[in-house]
């Protein structure tokens, strides 16, 4: 994706998706707003889909940001290295609009804004492992050598993906089970209150790719600023 700094054409790419992810958007929030008010949980419910969409797009990011990471390990080539961090970086804002919109939706539900329950837990430690991602590549110099260490992290991390989707299931506690289960297939929610979630999430994964996209173009303008100074 490095490639896109030079290809004026893929540019407008990124910007018909960053345009159609706002577009969707907004299209999400409407449906948001007119789904029903949840049996239990009223109107709270709403948090849902910015909660559960801001969750799946940082699973997806950290699983990219992997994939990159074998690519640049078996390729040897910097832009993979690159397009991984830029993934990773997204995994971990989406992953704090996920714990913050837990938080506001756990005060009202769980009379509490944070519990050591397990899904927040290993949301947590996800989130706090891929700080200490960037905290690596900011401790090694050696561009090498900090590529392979951060691309051993991308993979070593995203480990923790499936054991904070499948928490809610193998140690019941406060936090709900899935709604939409992906190990299954279960739906178990209003046909209106889907519509809104898979919306809101097509809408965040656009998001996502235009600003992978995006961040691709700047580290590679970052990296031949570099080599120039070098």
């Amino acid at each position: 994706m490095n490639r896109v700094a030079s290809d004026r054409g893929l540019d407008r790419l990124t910007l018909g998706l960053l345009v159609a992810g706002f577009g969707v958007l907004a299209v999400g929030l409407y449906y948001a707003l007119a789904a029903p008010p949840d049996v239990t949980q009223g109107y709270l419910v709403r948090i849902m889909y910015l909660h559960v969409g801001a969750a799946w797009t940082a699973y997806l990011a950290f699983f990219v940001a992997m994939g990159y990471a074998v690519a640049y390990l078996w390729k040897q080539e910097d832009r993979y290295d690159r397009l991984s961090a830029a993934s990773a970086e997204l995994g971990v804002i989406f992953t704090a609009l996920t714990l913050l919109s837990g938080m506001l939706w756990g005060r009202p539900t769980w009379g509490v804004y944070w519990t050591w329950e397990p899904r927040l837990t290993t949301t947590a430690i996800l989130f706090v492992f891929y700080i200490g991602y960037f905290l690596l590549r900011q401790a090694i110099e050696d561009p090498e050598f900090r590529a392979k260490a951060a691309a051993a992290a991308a993979i070593l991390g995203v480990i923790n993906v499936p054991i904070s989707y499948m928490s809610v299931r193998w140690w019941r506690s406060l936090h709900q089970t899935q709604s939409i289960d992906l190990t299954t297939g279960r739906v178990s929610m209003d046909e209106a209150m889907l519509v809104a979630l898979l919306v809101n999430f097509a809408a965040f994964n656009l998001l996502y790719l235009a600003f992978l996209r995006f961040k691709g173009v700047v580290s590679a303008l970052e990296a031949q600023r570099e080599e120039l100074d070098g």
